[in-house]
């Protein structure tokens, strides 16, 4: 595969365009979904194949699911978060929607 090096401007909200050259390496174009993978100091960027399914994860989330849906096991979370995680029950979402409030890492 031969090499391709373009630069992109990060803006201050944390948002590159992918330079066209690279978006037509990938084969995508709007609205598809691509994937970025830390190597060291190095960024790989792909383009994701499919849903990204952990069974692990997945099972988890059911399994907390059920437990929140029949009030299983909710007793040891802090009252604010079991309301909150009962309320958001049946709620769809996107890991594309904006966060609300702050969040810390």
């Amino acid at each position: 595969m031969q090499s391709i090096v373009e630069e992109a401007k990060l803006t201050s909200k944390g948002q590159v365009t992918l330079p066209k050259s690279i978006r037509q390496a990938l084969g995508v174009s709007t609205g598809a979904r691509i994937c970025f993978e830390l190597r060291g100091e190095e960024v790989v960027v792909t383009r994701a194949e499919g849903e990204h399914s952990d069974p692990a994860i997945s099972a988890f989330l059911t399994l907390l699911e059920e437990d929140l849906r029949y009030g299983r096991h909710i007793a040891g979370l802090p009252d604010d978060l079991a309301q909150a995680m009962e309320d958001s029950l049946g709620h769809s979402w996107s890991q594309d929607d904006d966060i609300e409030g702050d969040v810390a890492l």
